[in-house]
């Protein structure tokens, strides 16, 4: 009942039917309190018409917004919004619709307010949230307003976009013009990318190639002018490119890196060698000072000999460590033999001395001067050393018992010895080598000071005058010396307290100072400072002892690899194969080489032997790389003999002779290197041969392509003279004839894209020129076909006589032309005037279509001949005569003219021709001969 009661007396604007509602609705007026409440509370409708018709009568376009977004795909929605936001309907103010756009994200909706608002702003604010380029080009091309227009057609950035609105903005020459430019821009940007893209591909691929490629000189400069280049570009690179350059420049980089470390490496070599041959030149200096002092001394002494065995062993060790790592050079060499020579020459008189010496001693005490004279005799000793002093004594004794004592003479040779010898003596002084000029100032001065004439004088003073040089010389060797004793003292003291060092940077700071101490020799020396280096040395010596005696197990590990290194060449001489490559026997030389250098250091007292045993292994193995290679060198002389050979055989065909030179050249491969000097100058000559060789070949090809060009050239005026002829009668035939006679002259052409050209050209136009010959034999064949037409007329009256009088009469061609008949037509002519006296008469039915159907076979084979079609009711018989011309087809091939004269043969023999008959078909006849009379023009 309360449901009941308040449905009747509720307000219709409540009631539950949405129709009432809806009219309810329109009755509310928004300006009265009540009523607009209402209106508000029909905003939240459950019907969504209901709610857009409220909103309307509120003209809350805030509200309608709002809503929208539930509703995008109800058209009365759609339609109510946008007359409201573009200003058609409602009372709302323009900024109000301007920032209620700017809220509305639907393309729709801002596409119809941009075309239809009231406002440029309210169109610009609705163009400027579209961004479909769809919307865009539509708004370009149908938008009224012609601000909106140009705006979007600003925004409108994609090739496609621009295309389309090329296409459909006519009414807007600025937009027109605007896409234009736009696409035009866009086309010469994307051709501007495609060139830097482009260019930066070709970079990529100079810099790649440009890494594997060798170093060269130019290399880094090169490869910093393709990064500059790379780095010039705008376009940033894709990220493949961007891998492939920083891999190429790691390339680079390291190509540059290995050749830095490569020069670095030869520079230090440089250096070592250098090196080495500086201490190589002390080493022989030292010991051939050493020899020239034991000449010049006053006497040989026993410490002369042990200082020079010392000397001599430190000389063999040193050089044969340096020699294992660079070998020395042939100067150096000689002098170090003639230096072992003169040792050699020494030692061994003084153990012929050392083993002669007491029974001398004893000769010369006892007088006994024949014995004495037999001992000297044995000792042989040479006369450019100084002799020992006892030797010396005895030398004497002989020379007193020999010779009768008489008053000295000085001669001019003497003097000039002396001065000899004082010149040596200033030059030993200038160079600062004081013991060598200590020694010879000892032996001058007594010779020089007994010399009592007059012109020994000048060689007193300067005696004297070198003698305070020499005193001079040692004072300052003294001042030197004093200090640099003092300092190496404190150095080795320091070095000896140093725990810290490395035992092999030890040992050589050691070794050095040591060096050092003894080069000073005498000069200074007291005994504290010896004792003091003497003492620090010690220590320094019991510190590297252990690490001396891993040193020596290393060396010792080191001279068995050695020596099974030497084991191993040894076996490999000892059984060399016939064919060994001298390559693989460079190889292993160099490896052997290099794995002798690694095996170092060895013990001392037996590197000199192993030593001389690698290096006569060295010495056989490259006799043996000489003697293969000099094999290789003979088997390719030989090859170049061939080839020689073949060159001037003019007997064998070209093609052959390159065949068999291309095979003399893989056997020049597969042979190894001739010796260093002689491998440049066997190539050098085998590919002289060679390329005389195949310049024969490329000039017969060149002569042969020229042959072949002219030729093609005769060929083609050929063709230009046949294409500019046209036959004009029909016995021009036999000029087609001769041309395809030269033609066949001129065959075979090379085969090529121009003489295929050629071939189809000249087929073309010698079946156009035989068309026409046979179009003009047709039509002379036409023209004799009307030339006997008299006969022809004369005999279809003689046909109609005999068949209406019976009476058979003959026509005689000669009276009915005037002239004589063609041959081709007598036997027809002839067969005429039989059928006249053959055929019954009046004709039978048989008869009569025996001749209907042959004259009907007759017109339609001209008609195919002529037309190349027939009517539809003599499709029959173009059906038989097809088949007909297949049959006599495959035993010959007929022309045309030749047809058609048998077609006119046989029309004139048949007969009797009824003239009912012929009328009907001798108007098309002379049409189709009409047609096959007409020739084209040329």
């Amino acid at each position: 009942m309360h449901g009941l009661l308040r449905r009747l007396f509720a307000p219709r604007w409540q009631h539950p039917d949405p129709e009432v509602r809806r009219q309810a609705l329109q009755r509310l007026n928004p300006e009265q309190a009540e009523q607009r409440q209402a209106l508000q509370s029909l905003t939240q409708d459950s019907d969504s018409q209901i709610r857009l018709a409220a909103l309307l009568a509120l003209d809350d376009c805030a509200g309608l917004v709002d809503a929208y977004s539930h509703h995008q795909q109800d058209e009365a929605w759609f339609n109510a919004i946008c007359q409201r936001l573009s200003g058609r309907e409602g009372h709302t103010d323009l900024h109000q619709r301007q920032s209620l756009v700017e809220q509305i994200e639907e393309p729709r909706v801002l596409s119809a307010v941009a075309l239809q608002g009231d406002n440029l702003n309210l169109r610009l604010t609705a163009l400027s949230k579209l961004g479909d380029e769809n919307d865009l080009i539509h708004q370009a091309c149908h938008n009224g307003v012609a601000a909106v227009r140009h705006q979007a057609a600003e925004r409108i950035e994609g090739e496609e976009g621009l295309k389309r609105l090329l296409k459909e903005a006519r009414r807007d020459r600025q937009v027109v013009r605007l896409a234009r430019e736009r696409l035009n821009r866009l086309r010469s940007d994307a051709q501007w990318l495609e060139a830097e893209a482009q260019q930066r591909e070709t970079l990529l691929n100079q810099l790649e190639q440009h890494a594997r490629a060798p170093w060269e000189p130019l290399y880094g400069g090169r490869f910093r002018h393709l990064e500059r280049q790379w780095e010039q570009l705008n376009q940033p690179p894709s990220v493949e490119q961007e891998q492939r350059f920083h891999q190429a420049v790691l390339n680079c980089r390291k190509t540059l890196h290995d050749h830095e470390t490569q020069e670095q490496a030869r520079q230090q070599s440089d250096e070592r060698r250098e090196e080495a041959e500086n201490t190589r030149e002390q080493l022989l200096e030292g010991i051939e000072e050493t020899l020239d002092g034991l000449r010049h001394a006053s006497a040989m002494t026993v410490q002369d000999i042990d200082s020079l065995r010392a000397q001599r062993q430190l000389l063999g060790q040193r050089w044969q460590a340096l020699s294992d790592i660079h070998p020395p050079s042939e100067t150096m060499r000689q002098r170090y033999t003639l230096a072992i020579h003169h040792y050699d020459q020494c030692l061994e008189a003084w153990q012929r001395w050392c083993a002669a010496s007491a029974p001398i001693e004893t000769a010369l005490a006892n007088g006994d001067h024949a014995t004495l004279a037999t001992l000297m005799s044995e000792c042989q000793w040479p006369d450019a050393l100084t002799p020992p002093a006892l030797l010396g004594r005895a030398q004497a004794a002989l020379n007193a018992e020999n010779t009768t004592p008489s008053q000295p003479t000085e001669d001019n040779a003497s003097l000039k010895a002396h001065g000899a010898e004082l010149d040596t003596f200033e030059h030993l002084l200038e160079r600062g080598a004081f013991k060598s000029a200590s020694r010879l100032h000892q032996r001058l001065k007594p010779c020089i000071e007994a010399l009592e004439s007059p012109a020994a004088q000048p060689l007193k003073t300067r005696l004297k005058h070198l003698a305070a040089r020499l005193a001079e010389l040692r004072d300052w060797r003294g001042f030197v010396a004093g200090p640099k004793r003092e300092q190496l003292c404190d150095s080795i003291e320091t070095l000896s307290n140093d725990r810290h060092m490395a035992e092999e940077a030890l040992d050589r700071h050691h070794r050095q100072l040591v060096k050092e101490w003894k080069s000073l020799g005498d000069a200074a020396a007291n005994r504290e400072q010896s004792a003091r280096f003497r003492s620090a040395s010690d220590r320094i010596h019991e510190r590297l002892a252990p690490w001396r005696d891993q040193l020596s197990e290393e060396r010792e590990a080191n001279l068995q690899a050695r020596e099974a290194l030497c084991d191993q060449l040894e076996n490999l001489l000892a059984q060399p194969a016939e064919d060994a490559d001298p390559d693989v026997l460079r190889q292993i030389r160099d490896k052997a080489r290099h794995q002798w250098r690694h095996y170092s250091p060895v013990p001392r007292e037996r590197s000199e032997s192993v030593g001389r045993r690698f290096g006569v292994i060295r010495h056989q193995l490259q006799a043996l790389i000489d003697q293969r290679a000099e094999t290789i060198a003979a088997q390719k002389r030989d090859l170049i003999s061939q080839v020689s050979a073949l060159r001037s055989d003019e007997s064998q065909p070209l093609a052959q002779r390159i065949h068999l030179t291309k095979q003399l050249q893989q056997q020049w491969r597969a042979l190894g290197r001739a010796p260093k000097g002689e491998e440049q100058t066997l190539w050098k000559t085998f590919r002289h041969e060679c390329d005389q060789l195949f310049a024969q070949r490329d000039a017969h090809k060149t002569e042969q392509a020229a042959r072949q060009q002219q030729q093609l050239d005769e060929m083609q005026a050929l063709i230009d003279e046949m294409d500019s002829w046209q036959p004009i009668e029909a016995s021009e035939s036999a000029t087609l004839e001769r041309f395809i006679e030269q033609a066949n002259q001129l065959e075979p052409l090379p085969r090529n894209r121009r003489s295929e050209g050629m071939q189809r050209r000249m087929s073309g136009i010698v079946r156009a020129r035989r068309e026409r010959l046979n179009r003009l034999a047709v039509a002379d064949t036409v023209q004799q076909w009307h030339a006997i037409m008299p006969l022809v007329s004369a005999h279809l009256t003689a046909d109609q006589r005999y068949l209406d009088e019976g009476i058979p009469s003959n026509v005689d061609a000669q009276a009915a032309l005037g002239t004589s008949l063609p041959t081709a037509f007598n036997e027809a002519h002839n067969a005429r005037n039989q059928q006249r006296h053959s055929v019954a008469v009046p004709l039978s039915d048989a008869d009569h279509t025996r001749i209907a159907d042959s004259l009907a076979r007759l017109r339609v084979h001209l008609s195919m001949l002529a037309v190349g079609s027939v009517r539809q009711s003599d499709e029959p018989l173009r059906l038989a005569i097809q088949v007909e011309r297949l049959n006599e087809g495959f035993n010959q091939e007929r022309s045309r003219d030749q047809e058609v004269v048998d077609i006119l043969v046989a029309l004139l023999a048949l007969g009797p021709m009824p003239a009912t008959l012929w009328d009907t078909e001798v108007e098309e006849l002379d049409n189709l001969l009409s047609r096959l009379a007409r020739v084209p023009l040329p």
